[in-house]
């Protein structure tokens, strides 16, 4: 098992913690990791782009001109995509742009991100957070514990103020330990959570 140095919020060191081998020392699988960050971009897609083609604009049934002797381009109706307020050729439709990704490969895309984020020296774990809900509060902390640029911050549902104080921060993402997802573990650099968020994520995802 992987043991971590726990921290307080202040930056010293409060103890070791040992993490479940099966969640925080799996192999870096990027293809798996690429394909899930895939899915659950396309999963939060809509889908409800629509425009008309010729044949749904209103109007243009009958013939502009005749035919032939008039000296212009032939035309068949004043809805053809070529003029203005004309349909649109190939328009985009309403879709599902969803994509199942199942458990085995959801669990795997998440440790091996987590175990990544180990290896490279990006995961910290703090002792608690006991801070008011102030930014100005979040922001000593987060200089305390030398962390800068982009920024996840892992709670559990007691940890409500911390959730409250980063919220105006730029480039800090905050997240309940029951909502990790791979996407938010690749996206943000450094990644710290509590002790309780990382026992509540090995109770979640180990084999």
């Amino acid at each position: 098992m992987p043991s971590v140095k726990v921290y307080s919020q202040t930056g010293a060191e409060a103890g070791s913690i040992e993490l479940d081998d099966s969640v925080f020392a799996a192999e870096y699988n990027e293809a798996l990791i690429h394909q899930v960050v895939v899915a659950q971009r396309n999963n939060a897609r809509q889908g409800t782009k629509c425009t008309l083609t010729r044949t749904e604009v209103r109007g243009g049934g009958i013939k502009p001109w005749r035919q032939k002797g008039t000296g212009r381009a032939r035309q068949g109706s004043i809805r053809s995509p070529q003029w203005t307020g004309g349909g649109v050729v190939f328009a985009p439709k309403p879709r599902d742009f969803s994509q199942k990704v199942n458990k085995q490969a959801k669990r795997g895309a998440i440790c091996s991100a987590l175990s990544e984020k180990l290896r490279s020296e990006e995961l910290t774990v703090v002792d608690e957070f006991k801070i008011r809900p102030k930014t100005k509060e979040m922001v000593k902390v987060l200089a305390d514990l030398k962390l800068e640029k982009r920024i996840l911050v892992v709670v559990t549902d007691a940890d409500e103020a911390v959730v409250r104080a980063a919220g105006n921060i730029p480039l800090v993402t905050t997240l309940n330990a029951s909502k990790i997802n791979v996407y938010d573990l690749v996206a943000n650099g450094k990644c710290v959570m509590t002790k309780e968020a990382a026992k509540k994520i090995e109770e979640a995802y180990k084999a």
